[in-house]
């Protein structure tokens, strides 16, 4: 099955901070999208809602400081069934950084929404790295368009 991986340093941010941006509703409003409703604790179903649609996530992983796991229960199609983790570290050989491993897993076929969902995960993960580095990120309805899929 294909894959979207992504890797981000987040520069002097602790792995609880960014940790923080991605198991809190205020936190995942502030770089994803805006209109995030639900329950971040493990077993909880957070809705996030864009201008082109939503998901909802239910929570499978919460290892503060470490790991956050998701699992898509609605939304497109092709993401129903798919999982999505974030890893963090900050060691030594990452100097300044708190490192961010990003995996969206499960993809039946690498169809040309993949496609487009990377770049789009690319770019969130672009504002989850500006919000914790200096408080203010680009969610939807601000984020960067990249298609007509936005």
């Amino acid at each position: 099955m294909p894959d979207i991986l992504h890797r981000i340093g987040v520069k002097d941010a602790t792995p609880d901070q960014v940790y923080a941006a991605l198991t809190t509703l205020d936190g995942l409003s502030g770089w994803w999208a805006e209109k995030t409703t639900g329950s971040t604790d493990v077993g909880g179903v957070i809705a996030f809602r864009f201008s082109a649609g939503g998901f909802d996530m239910k929570v499978t992983e919460a290892d503060p400081g470490r790991r956050v796991g998701w699992e898509v229960v609605d939304g497109p199609e092709e993401w129903i069934g798919t999982t999505v983790t974030w890893e963090l570290r900050r060691e030594p050989r990452d100097g300044d950084f708190t490192i961010v491993l990003f995996r969206h897993e499960g993809w039946r076929e690498p169809v040309e929404f993949m496609s487009h969902c990377s770049t789009k995960w690319a770019t969130f993960l672009m504002s989850l790295k500006q919000l914790v580095e200096t408080g203010e990120g680009a969610p939807d309805p601000r984020d960067v368009p990249v298609s007509d899929w936005h």
